[in-house]
């Protein structure tokens, strides 16, 4: 059975069942098994009705909501294959990788979304409206052949999968873009054997996180990353694998209270949030002052030197009091059945990794590509090393290539880019895939991920310097700033460019601080400051969040130039 079969296997064996609920304005907006089954029905029929066929691709531009999770079951049941794409993304972005896939149709939630991609693109396929392909009376009747398999597909709701198209493993089902950060986006074909086998590997992990935890009913599941990420979309496809409910947040300004509402288990989440909500916990501790911040403090001094071998019994007391009386709160205002926090996309900060470890909250990390279908490896549950992104998957195999890159081999990886023969082969050699990423494993077999390849910055002393770790360093030192990158390739030293509201002494001192724990040909001897952010609407930023280096030199070549002339 594959995953899909299972899916509206699983939504047909329990209809009352509340599978999906959106957070809005602070309600819980339920969608049971059988109104999830009703809505992929409904837009099955009117996606037949407009012409969708198997083989064909449909472009799904919306935010997250149960609609998306119908539209995106519906079109994968046809036979067809999603292409999601980021809704905040650069119109004329948008618009590139709508061409590059060459769809039949285009969904789409939001009238002025739309009218900006027709804006660009006049000859635009037709778009097809959320309201329009939702609403319970079709647009004209169904007539001939369409009616027929309309009919057919009607029963749906009741069937379960037995009306689901002929799929085979090697069935395409989704092209996911890459985040592009140094190359022009490209789209990662996904089939039908790839997701299969990630979801039977997530949902075993899953179960082993929530083993022996006391639970009335379903895992609590918070989601707020958007679908059309390839992770994202595996947490939401492995818990409607495993038939349980997943919450969906609709508001990322309000994402604080909805994880209250919500009260998770567990969540995927990205760095950038972990470390807000890191640096978020102690701004409040400061700001209310008072024993609580002393026992924080104390208990946190000690438990690092814990960590390296060293404190007191003293200390020790210290550390006792907070693990009784602060650490506690703080993971019960987070969420008092937090179990787990899951994290990928990005490089996690160690010191982040062990703040939460040390209030009682194991941060999982996961790392993969679109092209590994999200994942290669996931931390082991029981076994979690710090700074480490855990063992590979069981199934597939991990190696290092030449200059410590990631080879990966596996049904994980993908059968190619999308009208893209060339850069297909380049990147999967006798069955390893080069992930393009530096890294190093230990005896455990838990990985660690040093670097990319292509981000490598080579000074003219001739030092292969990875730029991620040094970034990393300065935003622990600059919680305060909003990204940094590193420069220097070919130049004598490093420099950074640093994008926020900072004062330079506060830059300079985090400097001074950072240099001298690195040798002297990683020290950062320059900045550019600039106030404006990079973001993904000003083209400095994937819509993963990852910094578009090539775009953030060419926008501040000049400053650039600068910090280099003697």
């Amino acid at each position: 059975m594959n995953f899909l079969q299972k899916i509206f296997a699983n939504l047909a064996l329990l209809p009352a069942k509340p599978i999906l609920q959106e957070l809005r304005t602070g309600q819980v907006v339920s969608t049971s098994c059988s109104e999830l089954l009703e809505n992929i029905a409904q837009a099955h029929r009117y996606l037949t009705l407009a012409g969708l066929r198997p083989g064909q691709r449909c472009v799904l531009l919306a935010p997250n909501s149960s609609r998306w999770v119908a539209l995106d079951l519906a079109i994968m049941a046809e036979g067809a294959t999603v292409v999601p794409l980021y809704s905040r993304q650069a119109p004329e972005e948008l618009v590139w990788m709508i061409k590059d896939c060459s769809p039949s149709l285009i969904c789409c939630s939001d009238e002025q979304l739309r009218d900006s991609v027709i804006s660009l693109w006049p000859k635009a396929p037709r778009v097809l409206m959320f309201d329009k392909i939702f609403a319970r009376t079709q647009e004209k009747p169904l007539q001939g052949a369409a009616a027929l398999h309309a009919s057919r597909i009607s029963s749906l709701a009741n069937s379960g999968a037995r009306f689901l198209a002929d799929l085979k493993d090697d069935t395409p089902v989704t092209i996911i873009y890459t985040s592009g950060t140094s190359s022009p986006a490209k789209g990662v074909v996904l089939n039908v054997g790839n997701v299969t086998f990630m979801l039977q590997r997530t949902q075993r992990r899953l179960e082993e996180l929530m083993q022996n935890v006391a639970k009335a009913g379903d895992d609590r599941v918070l989601h707020y990353l958007p679908f059309c990420f390839a992770g994202s979309w595996i947490l939401l496809l492995t818990c409607l694998f495993r038939n349980n409910g997943l919450m969906l947040s609709t508001d990322l300004n309000k994402l604080a209270e909805e994880i209250r509402i919500a009260r998770p288990h567990y969540f995927l989440n990205v760095p950038a949030l972990l470390e807000r909500m890191c640096n978020g916990i102690k701004t409040q501790l400061r700001q209310k002052r008072g024993i609580g911040l002393a026992l924080f403090e104390r208990g946190q001094s000690t438990w690092r030197k814990g960590r390296n071998g060293r404190g007191g019994w003293r200390d020790w007391l210290w550390l006792s009091l907070a693990e009784s009386l602060v650490f506690p709160k703080i993971k019960r205002q987070l969420s008092p059945n937090l179990r787990a926090l899951i994290c990928g996309s990005a490089p996690l900060a160690e010191e982040t990794q062990l703040f939460f470890q040390m209030l009682g909250i194991p941060v999982l990390q996961v790392y993969g590509l679109t092209e590994t279908t999200a994942i290669c490896t996931m931390d082991d549950v029981q076994h979690v090393t710090p700074g480490r992104v855990g063992p590979a998957i069981p199934g597939i195999e991990m190696k290092l290539g030449d200059r410590d890159e990631i080879l990966v081999r596996g049904p994980n990886v993908f059968p190619g880019y999308f009208n893209r023969p060339q850069e297909t082969a380049e990147m999967i050699e006798n069955g390893w895939l080069h992930t393009g990423d530096q890294g190093e494993v230990d005896e455990r077999g838990n990985w660690k991920i040093v670097g990319r390849l292509k981000n490598l910055i080579i000074t003219s002393g001739g030092h292969n310097i990875s730029p991620e770790p040094l970034e990393q360093m300065l935003l622990q030192a600059l919680p305060e700033t909003e990204q940094v990158m590193v420069v220097g390739n070919g130049c004598k030293f490093l420099s950074v460019i640093i994008a926020g509201n900072v004062a330079k002494e506060r830059i300079e001192a985090a400097l001074e601080a950072v240099n001298q724990q690195l040798p002297h040909y990683k020290q950062l001897r320059r900045f550019y400051l600039t106030t404006e952010p990079f973001t993904v609407e000003n083209g400095l930023l994937t819509a993963y969040r990852k910094l578009k280096r090539t775009a953030i030199e060419a926008r501040y070549k000049e400053q650039i130039e600068n910090l280099y002339r003697e």
